[in-house]
């Protein structure tokens, strides 16, 4: 994972799934605001069903934010990086939160319906980045409503999760789509998610609904997934987690999620930085993915692996933020995510961590070309 488990605090509360399930306080870890089921048998077995066949999982660490008002799609096209007002209905896209000198304050998944806007993030975020939103609604006719308890979300992943959706009678929406339908009589959102290996979707649902759904994806053949799986999916896909790779001293080009960019959509908060880089078309240090030799067992919460060169006067080089080991049919060693300087790059030179080498890779080793 890209950080050990977290010591649960007392202030952390369970995702519905993992106070559904009844787990004993050893199989739950604080992730992203919430406490979520960590193992359900071993990660590498989570892992294979995840990139071979389909597993389901927790998603209630995340929460919504619904944005209402005449003044909506101006007002938060002018807050993000990403375009609001050109994203047609039924359709979601990823953002950055920057504040003025460019530095990225959160992410977020916006959603448009044709009554508002459903901005998704984490809840270790959420909180802030309200206060940020809320700090610029001066004139404007804009509300923001935090949605309540009664919602939260699984996700399905893997080559196999469309057949199980479809199985299951429901319409798949394209990616980067999301649709209401329903399932046993109830009502639920089902979002075609971000995924560059293997198909993953989310599914909105009211808490009381959880458990028959859950249930039923298993009875389906998706295996049940921890948190450690999930991460290791992410780092092997190459995606960045804000607060553990990205941090607020960031800039958006230096991240390498260009998706989460648009350069045609008008004025926004932070947009002045963002298109004095892409002017200059340079950025001093960018977050790659990387193999890593000789890797430690785990990186704890907050810990980063220096990153060294011989051919750089000024070291270190760049830090590893994330670390994963894998097991799979097709790739067996560890990757990592993390930022290094351009640089190093650009000049081809050798990189090393304390006990062995490091290589930046291009694309993912288990599915790139």
């Amino acid at each position: 994972m890209g950080t050990a488990p977290q010591t649960a605090a007392e202030s952390v509360l369970e995702t519905p799934l993992a106070g559904h399930l009844h787990l004993p306080e050893s199989a739950s870890v604080a992730w992203q605001g919430a406490l979520t089921p960590h193992v359900f048998t071993t990660l590498d077995q989570e892992l294979a069903a995840l990139t071979t066949g389909a597993g389901v999982y927790d998603l209630g660490y995340k929460t919504w934010l619904q944005i209402t008002g005449s003044d909506r799609l101006r007002w938060l096209n002018g807050m993000v990086s990403n375009t609001i007002q050109g994203l047609p209905e039924g359709h979601w896209n990823y953002n950055f939160l920057l504040n003025a000198q460019g530095r990225i304050q959160g992410d977020a998944n916006i959603y448009r319906t044709a009554e508002n806007l459903i901005l998704q993030t984490s809840r270790s975020q959420i909180t802030r980045l309200s206060a940020h939103l809320d700090h610029f609604i001066i004139m404007d006719d804009v509300e923001l409503h935090p949605l309540d308890a009664a919602q939260t979300a699984i996700g399905i992943a893997g080559p196999n999760a469309p057949q199980i959706l479809s199985a299951l009678g429901l319409v798949v929406p394209e990616e980067g789509a999301f649709t209401s339908t329903s399932f046993n009589g109830t009502g639920f959102t089902l979002v075609h998610a971000y995924s560059p290996i293997v198909p993953r979707f989310e599914i909105w649902l009211p808490v009381s609904a959880l458990h028959d759904l859950w249930t039923t994806l298993q009875h389906k053949e998706a295996a049940p997934a921890g948190i450690a799986a999930i991460e290791s999916l992410r780092i092997l896909e190459a995606t960045p987690l804000y607060g553990v790779d990205i941090q607020d001293r960031h800039l958006a080009q230096e991240t390498s999620q260009t998706r989460a960019l648009n350069f045609n959509k008008g004025c926004y908060l932070g947009q002045e930085i963002v298109e004095r880089i892409r002017s200059r078309a340079t950025v001093h240090r960018t977050l790659r993915q990387f193999s890593v030799q000789n890797a430690p067992a785990a990186l704890a919460p907050g810990q980063i692996i220096e990153l060294n060169t011989e051919g750089v006067e000024r070291n270190p080089v760049g830090e590893l933020t994330s670390l994963a080991h894998y097991a799979l049919p097709v790739f067996n060693g560890s990757l990592a995510l993390g930022f290094i300087r351009t640089e190093a790059i650009e000049r081809g030179l050798p990189i090393t961590h304390a006990d062995g080498d490091v290589t930046v890779l291009d694309a993912p080793p288990a599915f790139g070309n």
